[in-house]
């Protein structure tokens, strides 16, 4: 029989893997890096849920690492097997995995240089740049809405979730000798309806069993159709008193759509042009990865890209590569846009624009996306008043703005209508990619929709497929 097992983002939010045993194959959905304390996260992303050995295949749902990056491990301890992606999917993944192995490799020789001080021994880096190299040479591309095999009597059929470039709902179909068959989808995370940029999530397809994430699942997010005016408002004020925006941002979806926005306000007049750097060689990478894919643009995106320097682009836009220019970034007093990663502000260039703008009561740190629990970035949205960034504490003394509608995760209300046409058919929903009091708000909302079972796996919980 059949059965699931969740080991990764099972009542949190990062670490996203789950795994399918069907027909004496193991099937894994995602494997994604763990975030957050860091001590506890490197414990998590060192564990395997099972020999990589004994592992057929993986499909992947999109490129972002809590989703992808523990991949180079899986592959340096032993698996073979292939890794299925989108082709966007897949064409991130060729840099962001090799970001990741190089951020890997800079903190360990960092950690170390402190080890040694205390007498303590060196640590290896999770992966290496090589391990990252052959994860993607074994990631094989499929399209949206083909079929494809993964093992004997399993299918899956990729549809657009919406999130981010090249990010999919899976569909599964499980034959299992003298059984009848099952559907089981998996949606990923799903992203928000008129975003700018991508294309709206596909409807669900009806299954006998759902995975669901539930990142907002009892949170409204602010409305799309407000952000352009509210991100022009906060430019516009920071500007007047001579500040700095500094946006921490995801390197790969909410950089290109901050882009997007500010081109529309320059070109339109509604915003007077002022030098927006974006300060992270992966967001630069996955722009031009994004120029490769314009069938995921919506129609709104594919018309403006007819304006001179296209839809990511511009006589304003400044993409800053090395560190000596991301200095002089730093030092500028001129007021200015500076988007930089990570998003969660736990690496990155934007660590070294906070230390030294967020004391500043001229700047603005400007908070576009979700802020895991324990991160810096959760601690900036609950201002505390002392921060520490390398070591150091600093005072928050900048303006904090929070603009959750560029979050790319739908919210309570998207998730239920997306999940309402399935309740007559669906056996049971597994809630996952959550902290536990979003993923509980959302299974009352879904059994009140008429989904009889919704259940929340804890981490290393199994279920049947019956």
């Amino acid at each position: 029989m059949a059965q699931l097992t969740f080991h990764g983002a099972a009542r949190q939010v990062t670490g996203s893997m789950h795994l399918l045993e069907a027909n004496g194959r193991t099937i894994v959905f995602d494997c994604g890096l763990f975030q957050g304390r860091r001590s506890e996260s490197r414990e998590l992303n060192l564990r395997h849920p099972c020999d990589p050995k004994t592992i057929h295949a993986v499909i992947v749902s999109h490129a972002h690492i809590d989703h992808t990056g523990r991949l180079p491990m899986l592959i340096r301890d032993g698996f073979s097997g292939v890794i299925h992606a989108t082709p966007a999917t897949r064409d991130l993944c060729a840099i962001m995995l090799a970001d990741a192995a190089h951020i890997q490799e800079e903190d360990a020789r960092f950690l170390n240089k402190r080890r040694r001080k205390i007498g303590e021994s060196d640590i290896e880096p999770l992966y290496t740049s090589d391990d990252a190299v052959q994860a993607v040479r074994q990631i094989q591309s499929s399209p949206y809405d083909r079929w494809f095999k993964v093992a004997h009597g399993v299918h899956a059929r990729y549809f657009d979730a919406g999130h981010m470039l090249g990010s999919a709902g899976i569909e599964i179909e499980i034959n299992e000798d003298n059984r009848p068959k099952k559907t089981l989808v998996f949606t990923g995370d799903v992203g928000r309806w008129g975003v700018p940029l991508l294309r709206d999530p596909a409807p669900l397809p009806e299954c006998d069993y759902l995975i669901c994430e539930s990142t907002y699942g009892g949170r409204t997010t602010d409305s799309v159709d407000d952000l352009k005016p509210r991100l022009a408002d906060v430019v516009r004020r920071t500007a007047a008193r001579g500040g700095k925006v500094l946006i921490p941002a995801f390197s790969v979806g909410r950089t290109q759509t901050i882009i997007y926005f500010l081109r529309q306000l320059f070109v339109s007049g509604e915003l007077e042009r002022l030098p927006v750097y974006v300060d992270s060689p992966l967001a630069i990478n996955a722009t031009e990865v994004f120029r490769l894919h314009p069938e995921c643009f919506d129609r709104d995106a594919r018309e403006f890209a007819v304006n001179p320097g296209g839809v990511l682009d511009g006589p304003a836009f400044h993409f800053v590569q090395t560190r000596e220019d991301s200095k002089r970034v730093t030092r500028r007093r001129a007021p200015c846009v500076i988007i930089a990663a990570s998003g969660m502000c736990e690496a990155g260039r934007i660590l070294h624009h906070l230390r030294h703008g967020i004391a500043h009561e001229r700047n603005t740190v400007l908070i576009v996306g979700f802020q895991a629990a324990h991160t810096l970035g959760r601690r900036i949205v609950e201002r505390d008043e002392y921060l520490r960034i390398y070591g150091e504490r600093h005072k928050l003394k900048a303006e904090v703005v929070v603009l959750n509608g560029f979050s790319s995760h739908a919210d309570a209300g998207e998730l239920k209508k997306h999940t309402d046409p399935l309740a007559r058919r669906c056996k049971r929903v597994f809630l996952v990619h959550g902290e536990l009091d979003q993923s509980t708000a959302l299974a009352e909302s879904m059994r009140a929709s008429g989904h009889e079972d919704v259940q929340i796996p804890e981490m290393g919980e199994n279920w049947p497929l019956d």
